[in-house]
Parts: structure tokens; C-alpha cells; sequence
């Protein structure tokens, strides 16, 4: 179960076409590399791992006793390099980009809304002035 890492950093290395991804603490550096060239057919040149320690975190044992400490689960990330050119479609777009574009779109809609509005009101006086002009000459 290789999952993408979606941080600051992990934009940042795409840059250097470089991707990061929790995988399985068992997980082999090769099994990294044939999981993630098949998965989204590019080629995978480099593999880095880190196993990250769990940070440890206070839990209460009851009213009248003392707090315990146990520690969160180890993570193992890997740090993957893919060939000039490759892409992983995974970190491409992303919902936030997209409702940039999409308030882009709408505030260009609205100064159009806007426009359109503006020019029916001038077309309005325009037709009131004229049937004004039409009674006074009856």
C-alpha cells in the first residue's frame, strides 16, 4: 500500500522530479521501485527510505493514577527519483489549484454578468425615452 505524501516539501522535491510516498515498514527498496513503475508507468531511476520514529504521546490511566507514555507508529517514507520527463499524475492537480481556476472563471463571469446587466438598463431608457416620445406626440 504505497500512499502519496501530499506537503510542502513533497511539491517542492517534483521540482527535481523527485516523489514521496508512505510505503510498508517491510517494503524493499526494489519492491518500491517495480510497485510505483508499474503503478504509474514511469521510470523509476533512484529510491530513497527513511523509517521515521514514532513520536511518543501521553494517554491517562485513570482518575487517581499517573499518565502513561506510548509511542505513535514508525513510518517508513520513500524518497523516489523518476526518469526526465516523467510525471506522476498523483501530485499534477490538485482541488485547490482547480478552485483557484474556478474563482478565476467566476469573477470573469461576474464582471460579464455585470456588463451585460449595465447595457439592458441603457437599452430600458432608451425604449422609455422613446415611448415618453411617442405619447408627447399623440
Amino acid at each position: 500500500m504505497i500512499v502519496p505524501r501530499a506537503t510542502e516539501k513533497a511539491y517542492v522535491a517534483q521540482t527535481q522530479n523527485t516523489y514521496i510516498f508512505f510505503v510498508p515498514k517491510a517494503a524493499s527498496k526494489q519492491a518500491i521501485a517495480k510497485a510505483i513503475s508499474e503503478a504509474f508507468k514511469v521510470t523509476v531511476i533512484d529510491v530513497r527510505t527513511a523509517v521515521r520514529k514514532g513520536k511518543p504521546t501521553r494517554f491517562s490511566r485513570g482518575k487517581h493514577a499517573y499518565p502513561g507514555t506510548t509511542f505513535r507508529q514508525d513510518h517508513k517514507v520513500a524518497y523516489i527519483t523518476v526518469k526526465e520527463g516523467d510525471k506522476i499524475p498523483v501530485f499534477e492537480e490538485t482541488k485547490a489549484d482547480d478552485k483557484k481556476s474556478d474563482a478565476k472563471d467566476t469573477k470573469e463571469e461576474k464582471v460579464e454578468k455585470k456588463a451585460a446587466k449595465k447595457a439592458e438598463k441603457a437599452e430600458k431608457k432608451v425604449a422609455k425615452a422613446e415611448t415618453k416620445a411617442k405619447k408627447e406626440e399623440k
